[in-house]
This record gives C-alpha cells, structure tokens and sequence, in this order.
C-alpha cells in the first residue's frame, strides 16, 4: 500500500479548514500540528511540506480571510454619494463576517489580530473604506483624519460583529444597533453643514 500523499491540493484545502475552525474555537497553543493533520486525515509531514510548519499554516489562514474580505468589498459598487459608499461598506463587512464566522474569528481576534495602522496596501480589506472617507472628506461631508476616521468607524462595526457572532445580539436588536452606531460615528465626524442630513428619527430606518 502506497504512502499517503502530503502536497496535493486537496490536503491544504482541508488542512487551510481544519485550522481555521481549530483556531476560531481554541487557543492557539493548544492546536498542535498533530492535532491539525489529524483533523483533516492527513500526516504531520503533511504541514511542514506544504506550510513550512504551524506558523506557515496560520499565515495561510490569515492571508485567505484577508483576500477575502478585500474581495467582498471591493465587489462593492461606488456611487457618487461617499457617505452611501461608507454605508454599503459596513453593510459588506458585516455581511462577510456573518457568512465566515471561523475565518473572522481568527483575523480579528483569534489565532492573529488585526492592528490598524496609517499604512493601507492596495489590496488591504480596510482601503476601499479609506477611498470613501477620503471621497467624504474631499466633499467637505467629513471632517478629521482619514485614519482616525476609518479607525473609529472599524471599532463600531468590530464591536457589532463580534457581538452578533457571540450570540449577544441578534434580529431587530442587531440590525437597529448596527444602522444607529453607524449613523452615530458619522455624526460625529460630520461637518457641521452635513450633519442635519445625517440625523434620523428612527434609527432602525
């Protein structure tokens, strides 16, 4: 009976999945690298041909949630209404850590943390929310530091999100805490001319 293969698509794949669930659920230093290639059937050698070692494997992990959630939304469309394109954008980022639960966990708060920082790549997931604050600003709509902006905005919907995820928010609650935070951050960082268009009576609308 030949030896089982180590290095073919279909054991990253399930070793990538494996090590997101394992790493969303426990902490990171009681996931072994035998537990990981027990987990999706395979050998140890299995981690160290294809990742280099547990490390190698969380980077993977890290960098799929990441290009993910660029994707997600940079899918979004733009209009010419920057304060519309930030609302879409919350909306996008909330929706994608509904949908991936596990990959969420592990880049905002499990195996790796997300720092935000001044510098932005191209394919950051948090650039698409910088080009719109940026658009808001330039319009005289928002008033401040982008990154200062972007920072508080992404706590907001941190907070919201890992709330949801954790069962402590759901249904009309969630969704009037997730449109009234938002409405409130860009409040507070509206220009005096743009704030009475931003206040709403009902929150929940």
């Amino acid at each position: 009976m030949g030896r089982p293969r180590t290095n073919d698509t279909a054991v990253r794949e399930r070793l990538v999945a494996c090590a997101t669930e394992m790493f969303a659920t426990r902490p990171q230093e009681s996931v072994t690298v035998r537990a990981l290639a027990t987990a999706a059937g395979t050998s140890t050698a299995a981690v160290y041909t294809l990742f280099q070692g547990k490390d190698g494997l969380i980077r993977e992990v890290r960098d799929q949630a990441v290009a993910g959630l660029f994707q997600d939304l940079a899918a979004v469309p733009g209009s010419e209404a920057a304060l519309e394109d930030l609302g879409a954008l919350a909306a996008a980022y909330r929706r994608w850590g509904h949908e991936h639960p596990h990959l969420y966990t592990v880049l905002f708060g499990g195996a790796q943390s997300f720092v935000p920082s001044a510098r932005v790549g191209d394919r950051d997931p948090v650039r698409p929310l910088v080009s719109a604050i940026d658009r808001a600003v330039a319009d005289h709509v928002l008033a401040g530091d982008t990154t200062l902006i972007a920072v508080s905005l992404w706590v907001a919907l941190h907070g919201l999100v890992t709330l949801e995820l954790a069962g402590a928010l759901d249904g009309t609650a969630a969704e009037t805490a997730f449109r009234s935070t938002i409405d409130a951050v860009l409040r507070g960082w509206a220009t005096p001319s743009a704030f009475p268009g931003l206040r709403r009576a009902d929150p929940a609308l």
